[in-house]
């Protein structure tokens, strides 16, 4: 059996999250920021797939860092939905997620690099 991994199971759930919020966005009729947002909170779970496969540690911690600066641009672009009168939708529980997301990369990150 596979040993459980917390931001692999975040990651995917805020991308299928993501998914939904950009058709309940298209539906409203934002086509624009939709796009950048299903395509930097998708990114993030590919990423952490890339890393989990890495073929060494340096691979390892440059494919999260890659996922965490795509964590990073999805808050960008929910904070930008949140403040902007573009959509009716409450954008808050993704900001949350995406924010969560940012936080566990980081530690992990940072871990990585300062164990031998």
């Amino acid at each position: 059996m596979e040993k459980r991994n917390i931001i692999r199971e975040k990651s995917f759930e805020f991308a299928l999250e993501t998914i939904d919020l950009y058709k309940k966005m298209l539906a409203e009729k934002e086509y624009v920021i939709s796009n950048q947002i299903l395509r930097a909170a998708t990114s993030v779970g590919a990423n952490v797939e890339e890393a989990i496969a890495g073929a060494s540690r340096k691979d390892f911690i440059y494919k999260l860092v890659i996922a965490q600066k795509e964590a990073r641009e999805s808050c960008y672009w929910l904070k930008l939905l949140q403040k902007s009168t573009l959509v009716s939708i409450n954008v808050s529980p993704n900001l949350n997620k995406a924010d969560e997301i940012v936080r566990i990369l980081t530690a992990i990150v940072k871990t990585s690099q300062t164990t031998n």
